[in-house]
């Protein structure tokens, strides 16, 4: 179940959100759980009792490890959480990869990948680590854990909350739930719904059209504008259902962290990750990369860790080969740019150090869109050698993809001008009562639209749902 379906938006959130507003504070806690659950089970049923297992197996190992201060209850619940994801996630992976090396046909048991394993494994992780470095005191009470790490609005593909930003929420939350900050929640999750359905959606499917091309029939133009469709795809993507789930959070009370920040005016590609993804690019840094030893040791241990790190990073996204060189090239470009290049580009035009960085990052997403790498450097040859046939550009591309990429660039972009404005906007329009009228009804308008769209395309995927 999805947030931009229409399962999730007519049954399970009025449901939902009726009971939760009616029932007593007391007991919201138990309808979240057990709403929460259902969530989870409605995606992935076959994975449901282990899930249940994995989050028994945490709490009580904290607590022993908190009583007794023994490490070996500690080491159990991390090697039982990277156990099933190195199961789950990489076992198809390893058994594939070993049947390529060596040349052989054995056949091994195909595993199905959970839906949100990634991101539930990080979160898990992180409270673990957390109250082993004493940051946090572990949860007494399992159905609070439980709730922690089945939220739903969080559980699929993030934003990556980690425990102690969240255990105080837990329980003193119940006064921020007040009709202006369900608003806000509310406004928040149409915003997102509608980059995922009115831009995303209408993008991909020409895409997904341009990818499942034959190589040999793909002029130069059409694939460059495939690539360069699929690079917003996934930001409108991703961002949108964040937005969804940073909303439904304010909604229930809850205030998770942001995780996008117009991630594509960034001037470098160190910046982009400041910008990209951000409570990711957060736990790898104080999960992995200051563990590793940060830029601490010297400048080549400094190189080391950040390609270790993003290696890994690319690994975690998808287990394919591609996903892991899409890691490696971007730790290749971090480096460089830690070497020499960020001194070049820092006196540059900005306009051209943001070109720079949206060159590189358009041609990473092709190795995160591809099959595999030899489907993406297939891809590359036409985009490379292919005839430029400008023809098609009107054969294979619609005019309402043409509307909505030229709106994918403006919102994309728009934050070069007004970045350091769009808080003291936002402030002053909300004491406007023209204006908030006005964004009631823009709302409305939206909702409708996204609802009309869901109905009218049966095209709804969702890109981060298989992490």
């Amino acid at each position: 179940m999805v947030f931009s379906s229409i399962l999730f938006l007519l049954y399970f959130a009025p449901v939902f959100f009726l009971g939760y507003y009616l029932l007593p504070n007391k007991y919201k806690n138990g309808w979240l759980v057990l709403s929460s659950v259902l969530f989870y089970w409605w995606g992935a049923p076959t994975f449901f009792f282990i899930f249940l297992l994995s989050c028994a197996i945490d709490y009580y190992a904290m607590i022993l490890y908190k009583k007794r201060n023994k490490t070996i209850f500690f080491y159990t619940a991390i090697i039982s959480n990277v156990g099933l994801l190195l199961y789950f996630k990489y076992f198809n992976f390893f058994s594939n990869t070993i049947n390529e090396v060596f040349n052989s046909q054995l056949e091994w048991t195909h595993v199905v990948l959970p839906i949100g394993i990634s991101f539930v494994t990080f979160q898990k992780i992180s409270y673990l680590i957390d109250v082993k470095r004493k940051d946090c005191e572990p949860q007494r009470y399992l159905h609070k854990y439980v709730l922690y790490i089945v939220l739903f609005p969080q559980l699929i593909a993030g934003p990556i909350v980690r425990y102690k930003e969240i255990s105080e929420q837990l329980n003193n939350r119940f006064n921020k739930i007040t009709t202006t900050n369900i608003y806000i929640g509310l406004r928040r999750f149409i915003i997102g719904l509608s980059k995922k359905v009115l831009i995303a959606n209408v993008i991909g499917a020409t895409v997904d059209e341009v990818f499942n091309l034959p190589t040999g029939e793909l002029s130069s133009s059409v694939a460059m504008l495939g690539l360069l469709g699929y690079t917003f795809q996934i930001y409108f993507d991703f961002s949108g259902y964040s937005d969804m789930a940073i909303g439904l959070g304010k909604m229930l009370g809850f205030t998770f962290p942001e995780n996008f920040n117009f991630p594509y005016i960034a001037k470098n590609i160190t910046e982009f990750w400041r910008r990209w993804h951000i409570t990711l690019s957060n736990w790898m840094r104080d999960y992995l990369y200051i563990p590793l030893g940060g830029n601490k040791k010297g400048n080549m241990r400094t190189y080391f860790n950040l390609f270790i790190v993003f290696l890994i990073s690319g690994l975690w996204h998808g287990a394919s080969w591609n996903f892991v060189v899409w890691g490696g090239y971007h730790g290749f470009f971090l480096i460089i740019e830690r070497l020499f290049l960020l001194s070049i580009l820092k006196k540059i035009p900005s306009t051209i150090s943001i070109l720079y960085n949206f060159i590189i990052v358009s041609f990473g997403w092709l190795l995160f869109r591809s099959d595999s790498l030899t489907e993406a450097f297939k891809y590359l040859n036409s985009l490379i050698y292919n005839a430029l046939l400008p023809e098609q550009l009107l054969e294979v591309f619609s005019i309402k993809f043409y509307f909505v990429f030229v709106l994918a660039i403006i919102f994309s972009f728009v934050g070069v001008f007004l970045e350091k404005q769009l808080n003291e906007i936002n402030q002053t329009l909300k004491t406007k009562s023209s204006v908030i009228y006005l964004s009631h009804v823009s709302m409305l308008l939206l909702s409708i639209l996204c609802l009309a769209e869901l109905f009218s395309s049966g095209f709804n995927p969702f890109i981060y749902f298989r992490f």
